[in-house]
């Protein structure tokens, strides 16, 4: 669906004509990358985009894909994007008729959910039920058990008041073995979770991650399950609408992760033979099934050395790596969140979806790796990201924009897509090789590090490699990014022009050619 089908009476979208939960008007309860990528696709559907923002996002970029932009007053995130009256108030105020949450903020809060619909609004999303069940580990793992998905094993524990949770903790690692790990039952991303090796840092870890749980989401709990060594972390787009019709579609290798957080996105798998995508893919399936799900959702999994995979959870929302996805299979994953939140059935079966070549994305963080990964802030001074056949970049930064704790250091997504993996390791490398970045740090260069190495350039890498490996050291970069805030003011005083002859010459490792930023300011860096 795209602009050129709006039709029909009151401007209505002619592929939304036999819906039976129109909208015309959508407000995206988000901001940065995500908050352009979802208005994008409004428009491109024919439909009115309704943007929000707070005091320190008065000139974000997502706000120029929008035909109505909501002010949420106040500068914290607790009063602005994550306050459900706010949202709601500027909803009402707009006319908007539908809302989208992207991902984070309130896109897994079930009570969200629920007063979207209680206002009268339509929800792009999972039902509230749906959110609450996979939202709560534990529960979901019942859910899953229940469903015959097949489960890490592990155990919960229920301490009450002020009750000592040693002896229950105790017989659960006894049940289930070590190494563990205790995991927030409402968290993820990495938040309130501690690996246990031994008995004697039980008490000490739990302690450690129920604090970071309550902390994070509210609720302390944590359970016990086993720790999966040299495991990949494997993931399967589902997709569901109203009519009962779920499918899969293939699956998303995220094995490459520091401290539990995705750096590298790819699809397929090279771990994944067709007889594996098949019976991970019916899992995902019976997965989404249990729990009524309705639209884009993702169930995570953990694949063992010997092609054992167990479930680990399921995310009830848009996942950021989706354009991945999106590449090998030609679908538009948003342009399909609203067709089924109008009510209409999903527009392939699970025999018409198909794999075409690879894609990989690499996450652009503001970040230093030298200094184990610290953010970098500041203002952008400029930002040029790379083009060419087969490239894609998702970001919501452009040069003049600031980096400030205020929000989430990604910068950017960059995305490629190749004939094959190989195709695609070296066109992602050369992508990122491509973009010019003045005036905060980034993880440029270790991401391309990981990319020509030969473990994950040969048959791919494990969720633990990262663990055993030193954060990496640049002596080089404080050199070239002193240049190129130089190099920067030059051009803008138009001092590039002038010939140079004495500036040091500093050669990309990767590539061997030259990188001197005052020789290679107006075109791609090597």
């Amino acid at each position: 669906m795209n602009a050129s089908e709006v039709g029909g009476i009151m401007g209505t979208p002619e592929w939304m004509m036999e819906a039976t939960t129109p909208f015309s008007s959508v407000l995206v309860a988000n901001r940065g990358e995500i908050a352009v990528r979802v208005l994008r696709a409004v428009r491109e559907s024919g439909l009115r985009g309704v943007a929000v923002y707070n005091d320190l996002d008065s000139n974000s970029m997502h706000l120029n894909f929008a035909d109505e932009k909501i002010r949420l007053p106040g500068e914290d995130l607790a009063s602005t994007y994550l306050s459900m009256d706010a949202i709601l108030d500027a909803a009402r105020a707009s006319g908007a008729d539908a809302i989208h949450p992207g991902y984070g903020f309130l896109s897994e809060r079930s009570e969200f959910a629920d007063r979207v619909i209680e206002s009268g609004l339509v929800w792009i999303g999972p039902s509230a039920d749906a959110i609450r069940t996979m939202g709560d580990k534990i529960r979901a793992r019942e859910a899953m058990v229940d469903a015959s998905v097949p489960v890490i094993p592990g155990k919960s524990i229920e301490v009450s008041g002020d009750e000592d949770p040693l002896p229950q903790l105790a017989v659960a690692a006894a049940e289930v073995g070590y190494p563990l790990l205790l995991k927030a039952s409402a968290g993820g991303g990495g938040k309130g979770m501690r690996m246990v090796e031994e008995p004697k840092r039980l008490r000490t870890e739990y302690d450690a991650a129920s604090r970071e749980a309550t902390a994070a989401f509210g609720d302390g709990t944590v359970y016990v399950e086993r720790l999966l060594r040299r495991a990949r972390h494997i993931e399967i787009q589902v997709f569901a609408d109203r009519h009962g019709n779920v499918i899969h579609l293939n699956e998303r290798d995220c094995s490459l992760q520091r401290r539990h957080q995705k750096v590298i996105e790819e699809a397929p798998s090279p771990a994944v033979n067709p007889r594996l995508r098949s019976l991970m893919g019916e899992a995902a399936v019976q997965a989404a099934r249990a729990v009524d799900y309705v639209g884009a959702g993702t169930v995570e999994f953990l694949l063992s050395d010997k092609d054992v995979f167990y479930f680990l959870e399921m995310n009830t929302r848009l996942q950021v790596e989706h354009p991945v996805t999106e590449l090998i299979t030609g679908l538009d994953l948003v342009h399909m969140q609203l067709s089924v939140a109008a009510g209409l059935p999903l527009p392939i079966k699970q025999a018409e979806v198909g794999i075409s070549g690879h894609a990989m994305e690499a996450r652009l963080y503001a970040e230093d790796p030298s200094t184990g990964f610290l953010p970098s802030i500041g203002p952008i001074a400029r930002f040029d990201t790379p083009n060419g056949p087969g490239i894609r970049v998702d970001t919501g930064i452009r040069t003049g924009d600031e980096v400030t704790t205020a929000f989430d250091p990604m910068l950017a997504k960059v995305i490629v897509h190749a004939p094959d993996r190989a195709s695609a390791i070296r066109r992602l490398d050369q992508a990122l090789s491509q973009i010019i970045l003045h005036g905060v740090r980034s993880n440029i260069g270790f991401c391309r590090e990981m990319l020509v190495s030969d473990s994950f350039s040969g048959p791919g890498v494990t969720t633990d490699h990262l663990d055993d490996m030193d954060p990496p050291s640049r002596p080089e970069e404080p050199i070239r990014g002193i240049l190129s805030v130089i190099a920067s003011a030059a051009e803008r005083l138009g001092l590039q022009r002038a010939a140079v002859t004495s500036a040091p010459s500093i050669v990309d490792q990767h590539t061997g050619h030259s990188g001197d930023p005052f020789r290679t300011l107006s075109r791609n860096f090597p």
